[in-house]
């Protein structure tokens, strides 16, 4: 369990225009939030029962009955991504993980919480390098632009590249949640007709549809996809 006796933030560099900052500032920053989004990521794991992780795997077709059928250990990730961030019919294990720890206002710990519990599903593409550090990449279904900073995509993909993850924004810059897929046109028309309940979606609602994040991962997992993905600090490199 995360402590709430922790330090006050300190100056916090991110908070000054970007192009002030340095190279050096921006990934310090980074990879300490990276930390705390680790720790909160392992605490919110003993919110999850079993049946729940079964459950949620069984539906990604990575189980059968109660058995986990892993290729990887790497595919729980998916598991855990849509068991910690969306839910059917009940609370999510990130709220309920929030109303235990109780957190201060003020805290990195805080911030960092928050932004998690705030995370969007999302389908980018990779448009350019940000002139201090990341990428700048477009979330094509909502239309924006938005400053990524991650070391493991910003040293492996190319502009064009497309991929499917989650993002939280704690400050300035946004950061992934731990899961990614490697996107093309057929792969997310194959997503669709597996799920066709989401054809009853708008395209703005699509992309807040549980199931079709869900859909992307399970076709992605069957298609044998995920193999050529390796992981690098719990962001995953496309190979």
């Amino acid at each position: 369990m995360v402590s709430a006796a922790v330090v006050l933030r300190e100056d916090n560099a991110i908070e000054r225009p970007a192009a002030l900052l340095s190279r050096a500032e921006v990934l310090t920053r980074y990879r300490h939030l990276r930390e705390i989004s680790r720790q909160h990521h392992s605490a919110v794991l003993d919110f999850l029962s079993k049946d729940t992780i079964i459950s949620q795997a069984r539906r990604l077709g990575l189980a059968q009955g109660k058995t986990l059928l892993l290729d990887s250990m790497d595919d729980l990730n998916f598991v855990f991504d849509l068991a910690i961030h969306t839910a059917k019919d009940r609370s999510r294990a990130i709220d309920r993980y929030a109303r235990a720890v109780r957190l201060a206002p003020g805290f990195d710990e805080t911030l960092m919480l928050e932004a998690m519990r705030r995370a969007r599903f999302a389908i980018i593409s990779i448009v350019r390098r940000h002139p201090v550090a990341g990428l700048i990449v477009k979330d094509l279904f909502r239309g924006v632009e938005v400053w990524l900073v991650d070391e493991g995509l910003e040293s492996s993909l190319p502009a064009g590249a497309a991929l499917a993850t989650r993002l939280f924004t704690p400050e300035g810059f946004a950061m992934t949640a731990g899961v990614l897929v490697p996107l093309d046109i057929e792969l997310i028309e194959d997503a669709i007709a597996d799920t066709p309940q989401l054809l009853r979606n708008r395209r703005e609602e699509l992309i807040d549809d549980r199931r079709f994040a869900e859909a992307i991962y399970r076709v992605a997992l069957a298609s044998g996809l995920m193999e050529q993905v390796a992981y690098q600090d719990t962001i995953a490199e496309a190979g």
